[in-house]
């Protein structure tokens, strides 16, 4: 049984860093299993990156504490999915030619992941762990977190039917996910007997809210989609709620955390909604056990729990379970086999099917810093 500690050469390179530029931090050990977590240390995201580093961590010393993968101890190799994504498949991609890592997991933005799939997936593994724009199809690459035709869908025509919603004004960084997301929305109105009154998006780490806010004071919505990234969609709640607007809209986000939750302030989160696969005030016996197992390891300092940094732990596990299945590092064996292959985390057992997540999808509302689950979609 190896040692629950953080393993030998679990660090990172030191800020501006490449591993080809730079790479005494990393050592080579042919005798380990070694997978890069790429998860966002910088920029809006950076907010619940801690989260995701001590998910993925608590999940290794898990896996390793079972016996490891293929009978070799499993190690974390942390890359900033904060970075420009150019720079972000440069690192990984230099770790894997080298055969620094075996596999990839993490959450990161979908631009990141566009960058970084053509030029890894077809070498190693990639457990992908953001919600994402759905379409995602090459191969090497596995995905365990929403789409928006089983997350947003549900949720808009929930609210409608339930609500009376029926004016939708969307709001997005402008990146891939957002925009492809909207386009879904605009069907997803149309289908509840509502419409999209506007759309606006915003560059990451945008601090400036005023123009968005009279656009939707402007136009009749009844409710706001946002999907605006960490410390992003942090600023908008709380400019949103001095603008008095949460009193005649409600909020619906696909990207929504705990962290995020409690950065907004109980004062602005009114009528704020979000529809996730996972949320840590699910009580069931899979989740208590989670919870109980990262607070003993971490302590109660630690980040709060969330969809975000738990995606990290399954993608942790879903790995070592496609690993353990193939028999093998090969990417084409651990392809052949993808489809049998189930693990267990704070969701309970989930399965692959078509390389995705097979997962149930809930509705939540903020209740001051918590979140209240209110439906199973």
């Amino acid at each position: 049984m190896f040692m629950s500690a953080p393993a030998p050469g679990y660090g990172r390179p030191q800020a501006g860093e490449s591993v080809a530029a730079g790479a005494s931090w990393l050592t080579v050990d042919r005798g380990v299993v070694s997978i890069a977590l790429v998860y966002p240390m910088r920029g809006p995201a950076g907010m619940f990156g801690p989260s995701c580093e001590l998910c993925a961590q608590l999940a290794v010393e898990q896996v390793n504490g079972r016996g490891g993968v293929l009978g070799r101890e499993l190690r974390l190799v942390p890359v900033d999915g904060g970075a420009p994504p150019a720079e972000v498949a440069a690192e990984v991609e230099a770790l894997v030619s080298v055969g620094a890592v075996q596999g990839v997991t993490g959450w990161h933005i979908s631009s990141v992941r566009q960058a970084v799939a053509p030029r890894i997936a077809h070498r190693v593994p990639y457990v992908y762990t953001a919600l994402y724009e759905g379409g995602e199809r090459t191969e090497g690459v596995f995905l365990t977190s929403e789409t928006p035709d089983a997350q947003l869908w549900p949720a808009m025509r929930v609210l409608a039917a339930d609500l009376g919603v029926r004016r939708w004004f969307v709001v997005g960084n402008d990146y891939v996910w957002p925009r492809r997301t909207t386009r879904a929305a605009y069907r997803y109105a149309l289908r509840s007997g509502g419409r999209v009154v506007g759309h606006h998006f915003l560059p990451l780490e945008t601090h400036q809210y005023a123009e968005v806010l009279r656009r939707i004071e402007r136009s009749d919505a009844d409710a706001v989609l946002m999907l605006l990234v960490g410390a992003d969609a942090v600023r908008f709640n709380r400019a949103f709620a001095r603008s008095g607007l949460d009193q005649r809209c409600l909020r619906l986000s696909t990207l929504m955390d705990e962290n995020m939750l409690l950065a907004s302030g109980a004062t602005n989160t009114r009528r704020l909604f979000s529809t996730a696969g996972f949320f840590a005030g699910l009580v069931t016996p899979e989740n208590l056990d989670f919870h109980g197992a990262f607070g003993r390891r971490f302590g109660l300092e630690a980040p709060p729990l969330g969809s975000l940094g738990e995606s990290c732990y399954e993608g942790v596990m879903l790995l070592a379970a496609l690993i353990a299945k193939a028999g093998t590092l090969d990417v084409r064996a651990v392809e052949a086999t993808a489809d049998v292959v189930t693990y267990d985390g704070p969701r309970g057992e989930l399965r692959l099917r078509r390389r995705h997540v097979r997962q149930r999808i809930y509705l939540a509302e903020a209740d001051g810093l918590d979140f209240t689950v209110l439906a199973e979609l």
